[in-house]
């Protein structure tokens, strides 16, 4: 019976231990994707075309201001040097991020306000994304982006 008794706490312990494992990995696998995207933007602010064009999957489609572009190529000829250039002249400071994952998929939800002036003109904006990443052989990579922004209203 004693014997009995220590195999089915032993069992118990392994499964809970099994358990946390399995509830941990969901929140390495946000860490791990939201460091990605952290990355990227580092990239884009530091003017890295390589290093931002690394985070994203070749496959990216992103959507900003009723325009998409639907592969990381097409990104990289027609709006990544522009985006390089507005991030480097103003100041963006994120407000708050929500995450979670699907799956193989993490999904991100960031508010950002941004301020400074570009090209001449001052930049005062709200700012938000939606970005998922997808778990690849090579880590994790953006698979979309959604940018949207509006500005910011004094009274």
């Amino acid at each position: 019976m004693r014997r009995a008794l220590v195999a089915l706490a032993v069992c118990a312990c392994g499964t809970i231990v099994a358990a946390s494992a399995a509830f941990a990995e969901p929140a390495e696998a946000v860490a791990e994707a939201e460091a990605v995207l952290d990355a990227f933007q580092a990239a884009l602010v530091a003017g890295d075309r390589e290093g931002a064009l690394a985070r994203l999957a070749p496959e990216v489609v992103i959507f900003e201001a009723g325009g998409a572009e639907l592969s990381r190529d097409e990104y990289a000829h027609h709006h990544l040097a522009g985006d390089m250039e507005y991030l480097a002249a103003t100041r963006t400071e994120r407000v708050d991020r929500r995450s979670g994952t699907s799956g193989e998929l993490v999904w991100a939800l960031t508010r950002s306000k941004a301020s400074g002036d570009f090209r001449g003109r001052p930049v005062a904006t709200l700012g938000t994304e939606t970005a998922l990443l997808a778990r690849t052989p090579d880590g994790w990579r953006i698979v979309h982006l959604h940018w949207s922004s509006r500005e910011v209203r004094t009274p």
